[in-house]
């Protein structure tokens, strides 16, 4: 297989997306975040909060520094699947409206923002 096959096999491979948590496990506040490349974000934003660099959600940061990560259950809620459409390259609606309905299921919850 040449470099070029390589690539274009590689363009080929789709990601997981979804809804996934960061749930505060001593206050129980669930923070609810979406990606379309679910173990890149989630890795991502692990690695802000690690640094203590995360300013888009200061409650979430906040809780972070207080508790460590050991604080903290990273879940994955839901998959989201590709349509059989290639065209379509964007999920972030349909990634907006899981993560609502997920939210109908917890009490105290604040959405990840990026």
């Amino acid at each position: 297989m040449d470099k070029k096959e390589l690539k274009e096999q590689y363009k080929q491979i789709k990601p997981d997306m979804g809804v996934f948590t960061f749930k505060c496990l001593p206050s129980g506040k669930v923070y609810l975040g979406i990606g379309q490349n679910i173990k890149a974000d989630i890795n991502s934003l692990s690695f802000q909060l690690k640094l203590g660099k995360y300013p888009a959600n200061k409650n979430l940061e906040n809780d972070w520094k207080n508790y460590g990560e050991k604080g903290f259950e990273i879940s994955v809620l839901e998959l989201l699947e590709y349509e059989n459409d290639s065209a379509k390259a964007d999920y972030k609606d349909d990634l907006r409206a899981l993560r609502e309905l997920w939210s109908e299921k917890f009490d105290d919850f604040e959405f990840i923002k990026k």
